[in-house]
């Protein structure tokens, strides 16, 4: 199962960053959709209307994010790590999904480029 590596600027500063990605009412305002999410380890989220589900493994404020997204059937894990650094213009994210199934790989990194990261630099410009 392939992998997608990323980086992305964000007009916001790291800490804020984090937050919208992790509050469930910041959420919807960027995307649009319903969102069931908590800043807490162990917290399984549903994202773009259940779209997306899956569970918060390791969190560290203003620095990471690391999550397992499901995928029915999918005996390997895929996991989605978010790193925030600070940058002169907000926050430099690195993204890395790994093990994202084949059939929806092209979907994923669109979805990403556009949907995710992409509204986020809208919401923040």
């Amino acid at each position: 199962m392939p992998d997608y590596k990323q980086y992305y600027i964000v007009h916001a500063s790291p800490d804020d960053l984090f937050k919208a990605l992790t509050l469930a009412e910041t959420i919807q305002l960027w995307t649009g959709y319903p969102a069931e999410m908590k800043a807490e380890e162990g917290f399984e989220f549903s994202l773009f209307d259940g779209d997306i589900s899956g569970k918060n493994l390791e969190l560290k404020p203003g620095k990471e994010i690391i999550q397992q997204w499901y995928f029915d059937g999918q005996e390997e894990a895929s996991i989605v790590r978010i790193i925030l650094h600070p940058h002169k213009k907000g926050t430099s994210v690195e993204l890395r999904h790994s093990n994202i199934p084949e059939e929806v790989f092209d979907e994923f990194r669109t979805g990403w480029d556009e949907y995710y990261f992409g509204r986020l630099q809208e919401f923040y410009k």
